[in-house]
């Protein structure tokens, strides 16, 4: 079994800013929500847990789970370049990414899908067949990226409408999806 979990609330996501790579660690309702992941997973006993590089993550998987993170950097929040931190409402999207003809290290979607999908594919050749439990903490493009992996990418390339909510899980098998949020 595999839960895919979104890191809890950070003051950016309160401010409704872009949270990329530079980032902030968990605030109090985002320690809370991974504290009320905890109590959801208290009969599971995890095998692995993997987490973005991003402190939030880390935090999320850690308090959730009781359990060291292995730090996994194909699960790192897509770059969002130089757009990293300003308030929604003023970013220039192409889709549902910051524009990078206006905003320079803005990661393709490609490059970022290929990684996510390189990191689920490597798991699922390596535990399809036996009997453990995996924990994964990224963000809303890596649980969204994750989701279509298991679900298929929507019509419209949208991975978010995959994604989760801060401190929200899914969880999935690799034959087929089993949904628990």
């Amino acid at each position: 079994m595999i839960y895919v979990v979104r890191h809890g609330q950070t003051d950016l996501n309160k401010e409704g800013r872009l949270q990329g790579r530079q980032g902030l660690p968990l605030n109090e309702s985002g320690i809370e929500q991974a504290e009320l992941l905890k109590e959801e997973f208290k009969s599971i006993t995890f095998n692995y847990v993997f987490s973005s590089p991003q402190e939030r993550a880390i935090q999320t998987a850690e308090l959730a789970t009781g359990i060291k993170a292995i730090v996994e950097h194909r699960l790192d929040v897509f770059d969002l370049g130089e757009a990293d931190g300003l308030k929604r409402e003023e970013v220039k999207l192409a889709g549902v990414v910051p524009d990078s003809s206006v905003y320079k290290g803005v990661e393709e979607i490609p490059t970022f899908m290929q990684r996510v999908f390189a990191f689920m594919k490597e798991l699922e050749d390596k535990y399809d067949s036996s009997n453990v439990t995996i924990l994964l903490s990224g963000h809303r493009c890596t649980t969204g990226c994750i989701g279509a992996y298991f679900e298929g990418i929507p019509e419209d390339g949208n991975l978010l409408k995959l994604s989760l909510d801060n401190g929200k899980f899914k969880g999935y098998t690799f034959n087929s999806v089993q949904v628990h949020e």
